[in-house]
């Protein structure tokens, strides 16, 4: 049955709150992630998820031991595990010969798998530092292909941004994790980056993405998030707003303006002007 279709009707009052605090909310919590460990995982493929689930904490669940399942050719693992933990985001490592250094990351939507994209390890660095807390998460994106390439583009807003939001660190495409360092000495403190792991050098592989129906529901804001349309208000490129104001016809020749010399008629003109007025009084 397609999950479009597939309507859940609640028969107590406890299923009901149940499925309620699963409707979509007008501030969206941090997803959950479940990170798993494929049946042929090396060491390599199991440092990446344990950094990874570091980064993720307290918003992920690792599963330690080996799971034998391959994503893009059986879904069943994925979903038992992602309703199992309360998970809508995983992140499944696996190595072979065929695909070496393996990663599918990937979300959920009801519990089904809506998005996955295979990245292929080309390089990695342990991570060297301890997380710190209570920091702001920045994202960093170059390349014309997350703009562009529907595949980026989808890895970019759907998963990347999703998987790595938290209020923890900096990453960068490369995937790049970075502390931020604030000095003091001066009026204006000094912002400066080091590096402390994980780093990983990715490559896509293959990708498994939602229909346009199915994304489009997914993806779908509550009614109270929309913005309002304003009457004869728009945006340039830049962001700056404009306003049109309609007004009715002025007469400009009745206009008070400020008495200067330089503003006043010459004699000549004030004849004709008073000529002027006369043929409209006697008509």
């Amino acid at each position: 049955m397609d999950a479009l279709d597939r309507v859940v009707k609640p028969k107590t009052k406890r299923a009901k709150r149940f499925l309620e605090k699963r409707q979509p909310k007008l501030s969206e919590n941090i997803k959950n992630a479940m990170l798993i460990k494929g049946g042929n995982a090396d060491a390599t493929v199991t440092q990446v998820l344990r950094d990874v689930y570091v980064l993720k904490k307290p918003y992920g669940v690792l599963y330690k031991k080996k799971n034998i399942t391959r994503p893009f050719e059986d879904q069943t693992s994925l979903e038992f595990f992602s309703k199992k933990s309360d998970c809508s985001l995983f992140l499944f490592g696996s190595h072979n010969k065929k695909r070496p250094n393996n990663l599918v990351i990937g979300r959920m939507y009801d519990y089904q798998v809506l998005d996955m994209i295979e990245l292929g390890i080309e390089k990695f660095t342990l991570r060297t530092q301890q997380m710190s807390r209570g920091n702001e998460t920045h994202v960093i994106f170059a390349g014309d292909d997350f703009d562009v390439t529907e595949d980026y583009r989808r890895l970019k807003v759907v998963l990347l941004i999703f998987f790595f939001r938290g209020p923890q660190y900096r990453i960068s495409i490369y995937f790049r994790s970075y502390k931020l360092l604030k000095k003091s000495g001066c009026r204006t403190p000094a912002i400066e980056s080091e590096e402390m792991g994980p780093s990983l050098d990715l490559v896509m592989r293959r990708t498994h993405l939602a229909s346009e129906d199915l994304y489009k529901l997914a993806m779908k804001m509550p009614k109270a998030l929309k913005p309002k349309k304003k009457k004869n208000i728009y945006h340039d490129t830049f962001g700056t707003t404009y306003g049109r104001i309609h007004m009715q016809k002025q007469d400009l020749s009745k206009l008070q303006t400020r008495k200067m010399k330089g503003l006043k008629n010459r004699p000549a003109e004030r004849i004709t002007e008073n000529q002027e007025k006369k043929k409209q009084k006697e008509n």
